[in-house]
């Protein structure tokens, strides 16, 4: 019963640290806060669901595979988010074309309607 009740909060407070990533997604404007937020936001909400169902299911063989998944999330999920911002600052894909102070000036409704939901440096 205890057991249940603990797995429960961990998978609960891993849904919250997803739902956090999502809303750090959106509340930030720079691609490179954002790819940050939401690497470490899914390897944390994922490691606490992945403990919750371990504690749920006991420890079996499907709690050993569950291990092995989550030892490859703590690696690969950086890993990947590292390239990912490696490739985009080698290309210069993600600068703002106007410098890094214009990125939080207001957009006129010409330039609005020319963009997409904040501009291609999003």
């Amino acid at each position: 019963m205890i057991v249940e009740l603990i797995s429960k909060g961990f998978i609960g407070l891993g849904v919250f640290f997803l739902c956090l990533g999502v809303f750090g997604l959106f509340r930030y404007k720079d691609f490179y806060t954002r790819i940050l937020v939401a690497s470490k936001a899914d390897t944390v909400g994922f490691l606490l669901v992945v403990i919750g169902l371990i504690l749920h299911h006991g420890f079996s063989f499907f709690s050993g595979k569950l291990v092995l998944i989550a030892m490859l999330m703590i690696i690969l999920n950086p890993f990947v988010a590292a390239i990912v911002v490696r490739s985009a600052f080698s290309d210069n894909a993600m600068k703002h074309p106007e410098g890094a102070e214009a990125e939080d000036l207001p957009l006129s409704v010409e330039e609005q309607a020319q963009s997409s939901i904040d501009g291609p440096w999003v």
